[in-house]
């Protein structure tokens, strides 16, 4: 069955009204049929105008199932750190060599993290980096003292997040093969992380509605309540 076909018949399947948590989750669990073991994706619209700046929301949760992916973690980071970020995990440790790689445009991670002390240097890839979502930012727990600590939370199952230019954040909450007990646990913790993240100078409703869906099926509105 092609992408299409399998896309349509799913999209006809699926519930048109409103479920729980669960029940989509069921649905996606039972009923996608990619050939392989799709991620889980929450999708929630926000009440933010994303041109301004004090109303973008980004942040990361630790999800208590993990994410069912390991992320490939790059450590930006002065010599005397790089010893620390190598025992705890991350899969590139460097300073100035990491950067002329990300100035090529070579970027073979999924996270980006920092000392304090490197984000200057860091400054100058930013046109790069900011579109990818990859700056290190301190609300995502990506710039900080405790680089040993930083790699290891991620390795562990730490996903961030960050609005996009429509005011939608989607992130990962694990895969289809995890439990539908886990899979809730990971549902419930990011959204409550996201919730927390509600940016002070926001006035109007601020989580406007929630979706969930697998890597390639159609998203299934879900109850808030």
């Amino acid at each position: 069955m092609s992408h299409g076909k399998r896309y349509t018949a799913l999209a006809q399947a699926a519930p048109k009204e409103m479920v729980s948590v669960a029940e989509a989750l069921t649905f996606i669990k039972e009923q996608s049929n990619e050939k392989f073991d799709a991620t889980v994706e929450l999708h929630v619209r926000l009440g933010i105008d994303p041109k301004q700046s004090d109303q973008s929301v980004r942040g990361s949760v630790a999800l208590p199932a993990g994410t069912g992916k390991t992320l490939r973690v790059a450590a930006v980071v002065s010599g005397n750190k790089e010893k620390e970020a190598k025992e705890a995990g991350a899969d590139l440790v460097g300073g100035d060599d990491i950067i002329e790689q990300i100035k090529q445009n070579k970027m073979d991670f999924d996270v980006l993290i920092a000392t304090p002390d490197m984000m200057p240097l860091l400054g100058k890839v930013a046109k790069v980096l900011g579109p990818r979502g990859l700056m290190p930012n301190p609300k995502t727990e990506t710039v900080g003292p405790d680089i040993g600590r930083m790699v290891k939370a991620i390795k562990a199952g730490k996903a961030n997040y960050k609005n996009d230019i429509y005011g939608i954040v989607h992130m990962p909450v694990g895969k289809k093969s995890f439990s539908l007990e886990d899979l809730t646990k990971n549902v419930e913790s990011a959204l409550e992380s996201i919730r927390a993240a509600k940016p002070e100078s926001l006035k109007g409703s601020y989580i406007k509605s929630a979706s969930l869906s697998s890597t390639m099926g159609p998203g299934l509105q879900i109850s808030l309540k």
